[in-house]
């Protein structure tokens, strides 16, 4: 077996170790705490809601379980299985360019791996979330929205799989820099062209009606100094009763988009704390410093593949037989989540420490009360638990569990 082999499995296999280990505590935890609703959330939260919310995450859970154990054996059929080299095997028998079997090989992975999943995806919209109220979606409905994904992949993603292909192919040494050029320049396109083009096919998004609320949100957006392209209500309740409020774009063709669901849970102030904690990710910078972390760590991930197509090594320890450019792109996502595990509990301290800050601006701009009440409010709808494991959390949750949270909203004060 080669070394390169063995490393890849005893990453993956302590990846999945740890992976299931936090897991297990995350799980202890809530069952533990499910008899009682926390002492600081009781005059708002009922025991009912809490034991659902308790309920719901284990339903998750376990299903992530098997999901990932699935997930697993998929990446072993696809790599040392040999699944990879049987699917390139096959579409080279056409003997089609590199350039056109890659592309062909790149969306016939993906449409498979997308229907390789499906059997969990289907269980979790129609079984999990069906079964605690919160799936709005048909059969009719969730097929389109697959059909809407597919043409999508085929229309933007075949084009830019084509022009890093490309690039690989006929820009010499430093191809890796160039195709990170275009993906960044892609990346930009997208943030722009989403909220305009992308997001009207899945959701309708309507101006916000005038009236106190709108009014309210613009006094706001005036004290803060913000400009948008619009208000938006977004019918979030087509698919789920699960409400949130993002911004999407940027430069002029920012919008702010509140889901319906979450209009119908919160009153004027409330909706005014929430969208004060979103533009403190704005006037922070959050979005700016995202957006340099991605391109920084897509820059070395391009870098690294830029070593790596010359290592004959990487294909052989991952079961290809004929290293190519459009091999290399594979097994690099394959691979990569296996080596940069460890990566994810410096993602979410970072992500948190956005939140604690937006928080902050909140309560600078509205009244910290009012986002407690509302986070409470989004808490209980939502069934998110109030009992995580703390060590789960620190490494899976991009947002600081509820009761951190709160704590640190009372240790802050009011405006």
């Amino acid at each position: 077996m080669l070394i390169f082999t063995c490393v890849f499995l005893v990453a993956l296999l302590l990846s999945t170790a740890i992976d299931f280990y936090l897991d297990q505590r995350h799980m202890r935890s809530i069952l533990t705490h499910r008899g009682a609703v926390p002492e600081r959330f009781a005059d708002a939260i009922s025991l009912e809601s809490h034991q659902k919310a308790a309920d719901y995450t284990m339903a998750k859970m376990k299903l992530g379980t098997w999901s990932g154990l699935y997930g697993l054996g998929l990446l072993l059929l696809w790599t040392l299985g040999g699944g990879l080299d049987i699917l390139d095997q096959w579409l080279r028998a056409w003997q089609w360019s590199p350039l056109t079997t890659g592309v062909v090989l790149l969306l016939v992975f993906s449409m498979i791996g997308s229907l390789l999943e499906l059997p969990f995806s289907l269980y979790s919209t129609f079984k999990v979330e069906q079964s605690f109220g919160f799936n709005k979606m048909t059969l009719g409905l969730y097929f389109s929205d697959m059909l809407k994904q597919a043409l999508l992949m085929m229309a933007i993603g075949a084009p830019l799989i084509w022009v890093v292909l490309w690039l690989m192919q006929s820009a010499g040494e430093m191809w890796w820099l160039w195709a990170w050029a275009v993906w960044t320049g892609f990346s930009v396109l997208m943030m722009w062209a989403y909220p305009t083009f992308i997001a009207p096919l899945f959701n309708k998004f309507e101006p916000m009606e005038d009236g106190e609320l709108k009014t309210a949100i613009e006094g706001l957006l005036n004290k803060c100094g913000f400009e948008s392209n619009g208000l938006f209500k977004m019918d979030g309740s087509k698919r789920s009763s699960h409400g949130n409020a993002y911004f999407s774009g940027f430069g002029k063709s920012k919008r702010i988009v509140f889901f319906d669901t979450l209009l119908e849970q919160l009153s004027v102030d409330e909706t005014l704390a929430v969208l004060a904690h979103e533009l403190g990710h704005f006037k922070r910078n959050h979005i700016k410093k995202r957006m340099a972390l991605m391109f920084s760590m897509s820059l070395a991930g391009f870098a690294i593949l830029g070593w790596l197509a010359e290592q004959g090594w990487f294909y052989a320890g991952l079961g290809v037989s004929q290293p190519s450019h459009y091999m290399l792109l594979i097994l690099f996502m394959l691979a990569m989540p296996v080596f940069t595990f460890a990566l994810s509990p410096l993602m979410s301290m970072y992500s948190r420490k956005h939140e604690f800050e937006a928080d902050d601006y909140a309560k600078e701009h509205a009244n910290a009360e009012d986002l407690i009440s509302a986070l409470v409010k989004m808490y209980d709808d939502n069934a998110a638990t109030l009992t995580p494991d703390s060590l789960y959390s620190a490494w899976h949750d991009s947002h600081p569990p509820a009761p951190v949270r709160v704590a640190h909203l009372e240790r802050s004060g009011t405006s």
